[in-house]
């Protein structure tokens, strides 16, 4: 293939490049193998707020949860199949760490309502504190690719960890929280 023809076929793809690079991440997403740092807000940086509601329609804003102790906000919903596998993971995390972590469920606007969460977290037992994303500010602040995408910040309120797939290693991710807090209470019992 000559120089000119290979720029020709490069230009002609550009307009695909936002469909190709959205489909490559849906696509390693599906895998189920972790992919941390592949995208998503960087690790390093401040944890920004946003605003969602909580499951009952009240004004909430993402910034409450962050800067006292670690937080762990998964991007999920109901019919994520990725979602519901890494469930017993943050499950084991929520049972080990208790009060001394935050879990935040940020519920996507995609095919879901506050009240199909609601009671999807009732029926399975699910622990932790659930918020809706109704207006995708929260997707579009954390930038978070798709559902089963994990951010992990420490108690300063920066993100040490982002992930996405269902083979995530979360007790790494929120042990990694407490050792980069400098004068916070460490994460083993």
């Amino acid at each position: 293939m000559s120089v000119s023809s290979s720029r020709s076929l490069k230009a002609s793809l550009f307009p695909l490049r936002p469909v190709l690079t959205a489909l490559s991440i849906t696509l390693l997403g599906a895998s189920g193998v972790a992919h941390a740092q592949s995208a998503g807000i960087a690790v390093g940086t401040k944890a920004p707020g946003a605003a969602v509601e909580s499951l009952d329609g009240k004004a909430v804003d993402l910034s409450e949860f962050v800067g006292k102790k670690p937080v762990v906000l998964e991007f999920w919903a109901t019919w994520c199949p990725v979602c519901k596998k890494l469930e017993p993971q943050l499950q084991a995390a929520r049972d080990k760490y208790g009060d001394r972590v935050t879990f935040l469920s940020v519920g996507v606007s995609s095919n879901q309502t506050p009240e199909k969460q609601k009671a999807y977290a009732a029926d399975k037992h699910i622990g932790g504190t659930f918020v809706f994303d109704r207006d995708g500010k929260a997707v579009a602040a954390y930038k978070a690719p798709h559902t089963s995408f994990l951010v992990v910040v420490n108690g300063e309120g920066k993100v040490v960890y982002t992930g996405v797939g269902e083979e995530q290693d979360i007790e790494a991710a929120v042990s990694k929280a407490f050792a980069m807090s400098s004068g916070m209470e460490r994460g083993s019992k």
